[in-house]
């Protein structure tokens, strides 16, 4: 089945919204959590903006001017020389040159440690996730122990969390949050797609598994999150690829298991 060429749902509507020509562009993928991460810091700095999407399965020499890599983000100033790129440089760009509505604390230090734990996510969850998704039974892996690697990540991250939040930082949401939310969206796919799911305690959690429950109901509630959300059967289709048919759990498409997370 081919991949759908639009976002759809609410993600479509943001689009639409979003449409008329803007000196700020934001070239981007639907289906891509890196995207959605940059979207969503537009969308809680309420900066105005054009969002075009991007077909990357015929790339344009003009889009591949922009960036050689050949990947989205794209983030295209009128009022810059050369377009941004990667999605956490973006987001920090984006902090600095609207600093209305901050996403990172002012306190130096404080800042330098959410920047370690933005790190954390991209160097340790993020690969562990995909590690997890394209598990095959001919890998050098077994699915239990990269389940079991996959949760230790998210657990150390819970670990530094503020002690009541909800966010990460305590009341207010931040880039340490967006950064991890588009995956955090997305683990309904392990259960999906994967024997035994994400594995994340539905039941008898200790408190650190509690925390993690009440940082994902506030990811889950979040406008600018559900905004740059496009319908779940889409995100089947994209990420069939992944699948295997040993590791597919017996629940059918229709069943949408994100609700057994807590």
């Amino acid at each position: 089945m081919p991949l759908p060429p639009h976002a759809s749902g609410a993600a479509a509507e943001l689009a639409g919204k979003h449409a008329a020509d803007h000196p700020t562009k934001l070239y981007g993928a639907w289906f891509s959590p890196f995207v959605q991460r940059v979207w969503i810091t537009l969308c809680e700095k309420n900066v105005p903006h054009q969002y075009i999407e991007v077909n990357l399965g015929r790339k344009e020499p003009e889009f591949l001017a922009m960036n050689p890599r050949g990947l989205v983000p794209i983030l295209a100033l009128a009022a810059e020389q050369r377009p941004l790129y990667e999605s956490s440089i973006i987001c920090e760009y984006l902090e600095d040159k609207f600093p209305h509505h901050q996403l990172l604390p002012s306190d130096p230090y404080t800042r330098a440690h959410a920047r370690l734990w933005i790190n954390h996510i991209n160097t340790r969850i993020i690969p562990a996730f995909y590690k997890f998704l394209q598990h095959t039974t001919d890998r050098s892996y077994s699915l239990e122990e990269i389940r079991t690697e996959f949760l230790g990540h998210i657990r150390s991250f819970t670990e530094q969390m503020h002690s009541q939040g909800p966010w990460f930082l305590g009341e207010d949401i931040s880039l340490v949050d967006i950064s991890l939310a588009p995956w955090a969206q997305r683990l309904w796919l392990l259960d999906h797609f994967k024997i035994g799911g994400a594995g994340i305690p539905l039941k008898d959690r200790d408190d650190i598994w509690q925390r993690w429950s009440k940082w994902y109901d506030a990811v889950m509630k979040r406008q600018s999150v559900q905004e740059t959300w496009s319908e779940d059967e889409k995100y089947i289709i994209t990420y069939q690829r992944y699948a295997d048919d040993t590791t597919k759990t017996l629940v059918g498409q229709a069943t949408r298991l994100g609700q057994m997370l807590p």
